[in-house]
């Protein structure tokens, strides 16, 4: 049967198709799960339980950084004085579900991506349905460097701060799994999808939702938010605060000027 035009779908119908897309969506994140379990010793050892060693990427060059700049070794990271422990009987299970989805999630979202853009592409114009493949690259692009920001920035800098911050010296660290792989997920997921402002905001100005001088007049709103995020993040020290704090900035800024250009568009 043909596919109904926009104008002749009801509600229902629009329904259907969104149930449709989140089926798709949900059977390609379990497809890529179950591809992720294939490299779960690597997976957990190297990936998810790398920030916790002192030869961790990041670390090593915030140490080379220190040496660079000559301040010694202000932010050289060598130990990470804590350990993580299991206190649940289905606690290994359940994370290593949970994090063969969130890999799934991570790897298919090209695809999610391409299934939303067909749900909505019968409302858009015949222009902008041949931007659909423009849309995914870039979308991705944007979700993956979030990701990679997240994994290599954010997770260091949170494990390094908690690790080495105490009210005593008598308290030892010693952090739940549940709560390590918990702060995995959020910082990778959060700093993915923040990373996506950008089309959100390209698709909020067409809306006509949002403007390039709302965006100017929050700015300083958004670089006290952004200041105090690295602030929590990070160890109070300047180098750090201002690795996390420049790319969010730059995609900010960038919001702003990709708002700039859909206003113009839009005028023409």
């Amino acid at each position: 049967m043909a596919k109904k035009n926009i104008n002749e779908m009801s509600f229902l119908d629009h329904l259907e198709d969104l149930r449709w897309l989140l089926v798709r969506s949900t059977i390609a994140v379990i497809v890529m799960a179950m591809v992720t379990y294939f490299i779960s010793d690597y997976l957990f050892d190297t990936i998810i339980f790398g920030p916790t060693r002192p030869t961790f990427f990041t670390y090593t060059f915030f140490c080379e950084l220190s040496s660079y700049l000559g301040i010694g070794d202000t932010i050289c990271i060598t130990e990470m004085p804590f350990i993580i422990q299991n206190t649940e009987m289905e606690g290994q299970v359940n994370v290593f579900i949970w994090i063969c989805i969130l890999a799934g999630f991570i790897l298919s979202f090209p695809y999610i991506l391409w299934e939303v853009w067909k749900f909505i592409g019968p409302a858009l114009y015949e222009k902008e349905k041949k931007n659909a493949k423009v849309f995914i690259f870039f979308s991705s692009i944007l979700f993956f460097l979030g990701v990679l920001f997240g994994y290599f920035v954010v997770i260091p800098m949170s494990v390094n701060f908690v690790a080495t911050f105490t009210v005593s010296d008598v308290v030892k660290n010693q952090f739940t799994l549940d709560s390590y792989i918990g702060m995995v997920k959020t910082s990778v997921l959060a700093s993915g999808l923040f990373f996506e402002l950008p089309i959100i905001i390209f698709f909020l100005t067409k809306l006509g939702l949002v403007t390039p001088n709302f965006l100017r007049t929050y700015r300083k709103y958004a670089i006290v938010l952004v200041l105090i995020i690295a602030a929590i993040v990070t160890p109070p020290d300047v180098v750090s605060q201002t690795i996390v704090a420049i790319p969010m900035l730059l995609i900010y800024e960038a919001s702003i000027w990709i708002s700039v250009f859909v206003s113009k568009t839009k005028q023409e």
